[in-house]
């Protein structure tokens, strides 16, 4: 028998494969299995996401022209609440899951408006995966809904759900909010950072115009508040803050059928180019076809 045709050694505690090593995991169990998947990495960066993700849903009912306030609070004991004015997830029950709409959007996985384009035209974060993946990878999640002039609220831990959803009494406006402990079993380390929320929260106020961001921290006494009208233009003035600028900003803001692009660009006197790109709220370190068109349509622009 020739080299290349060696039988490849299997190890003898190998067992035999059958329907029985198949493993069947519940919505919750894979997101805890594998964790990566969703969120990315199980560091700060990934404890962070979890955050991100709820605000992300937020900013999507803004977008949609349904929210005008986000408010993210870091609690004493080291929970995290994000609460926004939108419509509210709904509570009433499924036609298809026999289970209330805001359970299946907090705990079932492939279930979200993000999927239907006549609810939300745009999306950031995982698409409607984001709050189940903070419900199942944190040890206790409380959501409360205001809809319909009624309060809702429903717990879970480790992604299931624990409580039946429940009357809790009036409510004066529309909005959802969501508080979360991150499980330790999951995470190296479950202390969230104000820098680092702060970092994000100031450059979606930029890239979404008129949306305010508030976040506070219990355990030191901080808050700040985030609410640009200049948008991305406004994003650059802040980013050349400290350069010796050639112009003032210059900005393109136009929307074609359902896609809107602005553009904001300013040249300095240093020699370094810094291009930031996003889509969708999301930031694109090593560009994409958009940077390329940009480029493009400037070069030949200014060449002609």
């Amino acid at each position: 028998m020739s080299e290349g045709n060696t039988p490849i050694p299997v190890p003898e505690d190998m067992g035999s494969y059958s329907g029985e090593n198949v493993q069947i995991l519940r919505d919750a169990d894979h997101i805890r299995r594998r964790p990566g998947v969703y969120i990315g990495d199980v560091n700060a960066s990934g404890l962070h996401h979890l955050v991100y993700e709820l605000v992300y849903n937020s900013v999507d009912e803004a977008l949609a022209g349904h929210c005008k306030v986000i408010h993210v609070q870091i609690d004493i004991d080291g929970s995290v609440m994000v609460r926004d004015d939108g419509r509210g997830i709904p509570v009433d029950m499924h036609p298809t899951a026999g289970r209330p709409t805001l359970e299946v959007v907090m705990t079932t996985v492939g279930a979200g408006a993000k999927f239907d384009k006549n609810t939300y035209r745009t999306s950031a974060g995982l698409h409607g995966m984001g709050a189940k993946a903070v419900t199942a990878l944190s040890r206790w999640t409380e959501a409360q809904v205001r809809r319909d002039g009624r309060t809702y609220q429903q717990r879970y831990e480790k992604g299931k759900a624990v409580s039946e959803v429940i009357d809790i009494g009036a409510a004066r406006d529309t909005g959802t909010q969501v508080q979360f402990m991150p499980d330790p079993e999951i995470f190296s380390d479950v202390r969230f950072d104000f820098d680092t929320l702060e970092n994000r929260l100031r450059e979606l106020a930029f890239l979404n115009k008129g949306l305010s961001f508030h976040l506070k921290d219990l355990r030191v006494n901080r808050e700040e508040t985030y609410c640009f009208m200049g948008g991305v233009g406004e994003y650059v003035a802040y980013l050349n803050r400290a350069e010796d600028v050639i112009h003032p900003v210059i900005v393109v803001d136009r929307q074609i059928d359902h896609i809107r692009v602005e553009v904001a660009l300013q040249y300095t006197r240093n020699d370094d180019e810094r291009v930031r790109c996003y889509a969708n709220n999301a930031y694109n370190p090593v560009g994409g076809t958009h940077l390329a068109g940009f480029r493009s349509s400037l070069t030949r622009t200014i060449g002609a």
